[in-house]
């Protein structure tokens, strides 16, 4: 009898290993492969719902932008208005503003203060090399500076209490303007960033005319006001020259008329003398006429 061989069971596989857990680099880094993956192999034949998104925030775009441009943001000045020459209005320009001694003031009484103008002179930083240096130019020259009668301030973003060791420590003759909100800085174009002044000059006078609204270095925004108060006092010369001109042509025209006034009477009085001789001519004439020829000849004897 054959022996029957009996096959072996095969032997049970071993235990799969525990799944090691993934990380969050790991999970995004198979989220990004699987969504590429899908990208590759999706159809091309539509184009997928969230292409239509792009026109759709287009349009808005558009409109926002349409919306905007109709009713644009009040700037804080037109930029036009402070062109040298411009008149500007001055209620309300620039808000309040304070003097490094507290006082709460607006530009326009400032300007109603002065005799002809207001002088602003701005810097960055109180007690720095360059706004020392330039605040110490326009003490220097102080003096002829205000002589055609322009007031002159010290503008800037610093507190009460740094614009007044500025002044006191470097004995300034004139008010220092503290401006930390920057409101008569940005109206006048001078406002470099938040709550900071950029180095210039802006001059107007009594009727509100600018004749100065622009930047520059320490001496050269002393150089502005020198030529600006140069045309002043050339314009008074010319102001006292007129007067003097128009009084002389009063005074001769005066004159003329007192001569011609004195011609007109000389002239009656010798016509009243003419006529006055003429009739004693007649006078005598008709008498003459009168007497007889002896006795005219007579008289003509006797008178020989």
């Amino acid at each position: 009898m054959p022996v029957e061989l009996r096959k072996r069971k095969a032997p049970a596989p071993p235990p799969e290993p525990p799944a090691k857990k993934q990380s969050k680099v790991t999970k995004a880094v198979a989220a990004k492969a699987k969504e590429v993956k899908e990208a590759v192999t999706k159809p091309r034949g539509r184009p997928a719902k969230t292409a239509a998104a792009p026109a759709t925030n287009g349009k808005a775009a558009a409109a926002a932008a349409a919306k905007k441009a109709a009713s644009p943001e009040p700037a804080d000045e037109p930029a036009d208005e402070l062109e040298v020459g411009n008149t500007i209005s001055l209620d309300g320009f620039g808000g309040e503003i304070e003097t490094n001694d507290g006082t709460k003031i607006t530009l326009k009484a400032l300007v109603d203060e002065s005799k002809a103008g207001v002088v602003l002179f701005t810097y960055p930083k109180a007690s720095t090399p360059g706004c020392t240096k330039q605040a110490c130019l326009f003490r220097d020259a102080y003096t002829p500076l205000t002589s055609t009668g322009l007031a002159i301030y010290g503008l800037s973003a610093d507190s009460p209490k740094a614009n007044t060791t500025f002044k006191d420590k470097q004995k300034l003759p004139y008010p220092l303007l503290c401006d930390p909100a920057a409101t008569l800085l940005a109206a006048i174009n001078l406002k470099k960033g938040p709550g900071k002044a950029a180095r210039g000059v802006f001059v107007v006078d009594k009727t509100g005319k600018i004749l100065a609204a622009q930047s520059g270095s320490p001496d050269g925004t002393v150089a502005v006001v020198k030529k600006i108060v140069e045309g002043m006092e050339a314009g008074e010369k010319e102001a006292e020259k007129v007067p003097v001109e128009s009084e002389e042509p009063a005074v001769g025209s005066k004159e003329k008329e007192e001569k011609k006034e004195e011609a007109k009477v000389s002239e009656k009085v010798d016509e009243k003398v003419g006529e006055e001789e003429e009739e004693e001519t007649e006078k005598k004439d008709v008498e003459m006429a009168d007497v007889p020829n002896g006795e005219k000849g007579g008289e003509e004897k006797k008178e020989e």
